[in-house]
């Protein structure tokens, strides 16, 4: 006996709504597994034997904006705060002497003035200064490696040419720029990501800096009194680290400046690193060298191919490069160095591009401030 047409067309449609039932318990089923699976894991980090691998991973997302609640979720606020307390970098209380810093008669060309190389090569220079600026821009970019992450170091010989680039307004209701706005809103021809900023589990709109803001010799944020980290440079391009009230540092000429730390090295003084320094993040760092050249550091995180620096990590790399004088800056989703119209240090971001209030901008060797 044949099936009408009709019954045809149901007995397909049952078996296709079959087909499609099973495949939607399989994929919850695969779902609920995996979740599973991920929470056993996550429990077995933070409850686990192993407490190098725990306070790593604790102080490594409790940096994060968002990625806080993976310790949360186990572990009490109390565990945390002892966590942090026993793996952290302890600065010290010194405010940069700018008599250590002899800022490089320039050249015409932009290189300064003294012994040149005549071999070129991508890594770590060595401390004598040599320069390898091929294309005469006065900027030098090496890689930079270690065995948890990678990035690059950018080397700006003329410190008069690095500027904070902050938004034309401070307001919950405006948006900030992304760091190639900063860039190109200023004609400049690289950057980084600068301070510290609201960012509310990583959903800020980047319009609301935190701390101290001079830009251009300018108080854009900071009030007179009140002491804050403050990292930037004097009106003699010298990188000044330390804390002190808005106040104090018009006083001794801060031209650019803002927020976020810890101060990594001090007139050649090293911060101490206590456990794992602060996990292993993307990081932005700055520092100087003897000679006035300015070091910006960029280290990709959170990837496979990088998963991140600690502290030490960064007091290392800016010790290589000679530095006298460093800071860190703000690191994570925001951390990106941009150069000659390419951003070429990124890291992932859990929504577009990020935009920020402020960034440190390097300016054409003929601008004009």
């Amino acid at each position: 006996m044949r099936l009408s047409e009709g019954k045809k067309e149901k007995t397909l449609l049952r078996r296709l709504l079959t087909y499609v039932g099973r495949f939607f318990v399989w994929l919850f089923v695969t779902f609920v597994i995996l979740l599973g699976g991920l929470y056993e894991m996550l429990f077995l980090v933070n409850k686990g034997p192993s407490a190098h691998i725990r306070d790593l991973f604790v102080s490594s997302v409790m940096e994060s904006s968002a990625g806080g609640i993976l310790a949360e979720m186990y572990l009490s606020d109390e565990e945390i705060a002892k966590i942090q307390a026993r793996n952290r970098t302890v600065e010290n209380d010194e405010i940069t002497d700018a008599s250590m810093i002899t800022v490089t008669a320039q050249s015409e060309t932009g290189t300064p003035e003294g012994p040149a190389s005549e071999t070129s090569d991508d890594t770590i220079p060595d401390n004598g200064f040599v320069y390898d600026d091929p294309d005469g821009d006065g900027i030098e970019i090496h890689e930079v490696h270690g065995e948890t992450y990678s990035g690059m170091m950018m080397i700006v010989y003329d410190p008069s040419r690095v500027v904070v680039s902050a938004i034309p307004e401070f307001t919950h209701g405006y948006r900030g720029w992304t760091l190639q706005q900063h860039v190109e809103n200023n004609g400049a021809v690289a950057g980084i990501n600068g301070g510290k900023y609201e960012d509310e589990s990583g959903l800020g709109s980047g319009a609301w800096p935190e701390g101290i803001v001079i830009s251009r010799g300018v108080l854009r944020r900071g009030d007179l009194g009140t002491s804050y980290g403050v990292y930037g440079f004097n009106e003699d391009n010298v990188l000044i680290c330390g804390k002190m009230t808005a106040g104090y540092a018009q006083s001794i000429g801060i031209r650019d400046a803002v927020t976020f730390g810890p101060a990594l090295i001090v007139n050649g003084r090293s911060s101490q690193c206590s456990g794992v320094g602060g996990g292993l993040n993307p990081r932005t760092a700055i520092g100087q060298r003897a000679d006035g050249a300015v070091l910006l550091l960029v280290i990709e995180g959170r990837k496979t191919s990088s998963l991140g620096a600690s502290m030490a990590d960064l007091i290392d790399v800016m010790l290589d490069f000679g530095a006298v004088n460093a800071a860190n800056l703000d690191g994570g989703m925001s951390s990106s160095m941009f150069y000659n119209g390419e951003k070429i240090v990124d890291n992932c971001t859990i929504r577009d591009t990020r935009s920020i209030p402020t960034a440190f901008i390097v300016l054409p060797p003929d601008h004009d401030q």
